[in-house]
């Protein structure tokens, strides 16, 4: 197959989240509407990340082709100028959600971070699917729960919340600052 023609080719190999999104973003400030950037990523979660955060502004995702442990996502800028990040409006707190959970309360955590990084670390009793994987368990879901998410950064769960949100459910709550700043009970594959 031959390269794809791209714009901008922007190295984000060896960065892991949200580093890769992060760098795209400010690339894509200096393209012009309608021009392709190829970003070289190895976190395998960038690709559903790529996906969701493109979207989330409107710009288009081509789609990724892999090259050994190489993700080459292709996105293209967005024409309208005035495209802006969406954020959830629902947020809560790693200490409030802590306190929630300690209070018994009847709530349904989701961790959107990939396999991987969910059997190291994660709250007990969360459900993981990753971001990518969202779409195809939406049917598992209840529209009624009470539905906090979480990811590493908060950036993953603003985009699933998103997604949630659109899709009906009427109750979600992205958690921020996320797992990488959890302090309260932890489960991982070694207990």
């Amino acid at each position: 197959m031959e390269d794809l023609k791209a714009n901008m080719i922007l190295d984000a190999k060896g960065l892991a989240c949200p580093m890769p999104i992060v760098k795209t973003k400010k690339v894509m400030n200096v393209l012009e509407a309608g021009q392709v950037i190829e970003v070289q990523a190895t976190d395998k979660g960038s690709k559903a990340d790529m996906k969701a955060w493109a979207e989330s502004l409107g710009h288009q995702y081509l789609g990724t082709i892999e090259e050994g442990e190489v993700l080459k996502h292709y996105l293209r800028k967005s024409s309208n100028e005035d495209a802006n990040e969406k954020k959830h409006p629902n947020v809560i707190s790693n200490e409030e959600l802590e306190k929630k959970i300690e209070g018994n309360k009847n709530i349904v955590v989701i961790d959107v971070r990939e396999t991987a990084e969910f059997a190291f670390n994660h709250i007990p009793n969360a459900i993981s699917i990753p971001l990518g994987e969202l779409d195809n368990k939406l049917n598992a879901l209840n529209k009624d729960d009470e539905i906090y998410v979480v990811c590493r950064t908060s950036n993953r769960s603003d985009l699933a919340a998103q997604k949630l949100t659109q899709n009906g459910f009427n109750n979600v709550i992205n958690v921020e600052p996320g797992m990488n700043q959890w302090i309260g009970k932890t489960s991982s594959i070694s207990d």
